[in-house]
């Protein structure tokens, strides 16, 4: 016998797999559950920056053109963080081909937000499957 079978003081190994992850280990579920916190953050500030312009526009109020390039600018690195975590969250659950067209998807108006929305599910779903808490921003990493 070896001295790591002999020791009475290891952690027991568990053979349990994590469901809903492609690798089935804890440290991706804890990559799962980051980074749905980032595209939870994305779709906020999707939906501020769509519900803003529409407000202005509706009321026909003119906002200063520093204000609308602000505005445009919060959409742009909302989507293009939305597309980088789509992609990084659905590698881990679906894999990297489906990863890759969820990705490139995010950038089409509308259908990205829908994309996002239904990433996001799907670590919601991922994550109570495997008794994890998750709140209005997610699970928080550093409980798994």
């Amino acid at each position: 016998m070896s001295d790591m079978e002999d020791n009475p003081f290891r952690a027991p190994e568990s053979d349990l797999r994590v469901e809903g992850v492609l690798s089935g280990t804890r440290d991706d579920l804890r990559s799962v559950a980051g980074y749905q916190r980032w595209v939870t953050l994305c779709i906020l500030v999707y939906l501020c920056v769509i519900i803003g312009r529409v407000i202005t526009v509706m009321s026909k109020i003119a906002i200063p053109p520093v204000l609308e390039i602000g505005l445009a600018i919060a959409l742009l690195a909302s989507v293009l963080a939305g597309m980088v975590f789509v992609f990084l969250l659905s590698a881990k659950v679906y894999g990297t081909v489906q990863g890759l067209l969820l990705a490139f998807c995010t950038l089409i108006p509308c259908i990205g937000l829908l994309v996002l929305l239904r990433i996001n599910a799907k670590a919601t779903n991922v994550l109570k499957a495997n008794g994890i808490k998750v709140g209005l921003l997610g699970a928080n990493p550093a409980n798994i």
